[in-house]
This record gives structure tokens, sequence and C-alpha cells, in this order.
């Protein structure tokens, strides 16, 4: 992993909102790059093309699109606790991987939800083919 050092973003307004918008793109890269969050982005893509073929309704949309937001963003979330213990500590240690497990909980516990609320609108859809 290579070794970023940043300073504080200078220049006016539109600069540091400019500039801002990149630092968050290079998250976003960074977890395509070294984590799972591909499948993430093939199950949501998948998720809401099914949506599209269910015809289901705008609040349903809404939800699913809740869902792989939030999911998404605790993911990221995860993926920045990890990187912030292994800054402080690759050693073993009891808190460091406390902190992971329950980042990485945390992801688990929303994907688990995620995939209740698809199933209640999904479910349903399905049968109703057969």
């Amino acid at each position: 992993m290579k070794k970023i050092k940043r300073k504080k973003d200078t220049g006016n307004f539109l600069d540091r909102y400019y500039k801002s918008f990149l630092h968050a793109v290079d998250g976003l890269i960074y977890a395509i790059e070294e984590h799972n969050i591909i499948l993430m982005m093939l199950a949501s893509i998948l998720v809401l093309i099914a949506s599209f073929f269910f015809n289901i309704s705008k609040i349903e949309l809404m939800l699913v699109i809740i869902c792989i937001g939030i999911t998404f963003a605790c993911e990221l979330i995860n993926s920045a606790i990890e990187a912030c213990v292994d800054l402080e500590t690759t050693k073993e240690n009891q808190l460091a991987k406390i902190a992971k497990d329950c980042a990485s909980s945390a992801s688990l516990i929303l994907s688990m939800m995620s995939l209740v609320i698809a199933g209640i609108i999904f479910i349903p859809k399905i049968i109703a083919l057969f």
C-alpha cells in the first residue's frame, strides 16, 4: 500500500470543493481496488435490473436505493476503520481486533437487513410469476 501525505486543501471556495470531491473519488477507487465492494456493485446492479423488470413501486424503489446507498456507505466506513487500525498497529492486539470485528459486523448486519427488505419486495413478485 502506498503512503499518502495529505495537506489541507487550499484555494478559493470552488477549488476546495473540487479537491474534496476528488478525495472522495480517491476513497471509492481505493475501496474498489482493495475490497470486495465489486461484488456489492454487481449485486446492486442486479437488484436494480430486477427492480425495473418487476416494475416495483416508487416507494419500493426508494427503499432499494436507500439500502444500496447505506450498505455502500457502511462498507466504506468499515474500510476506513480498518485502515486507521492498521495505521496504528499491525501486531496482534485485542482492541484492534474488536474495532475491526465490530466495524465488519455493522456491515454484515446492514447487508442482512437489506437482504430481508429485498426479500419482502421481490419474493411476492417472483411467486406471482408462477
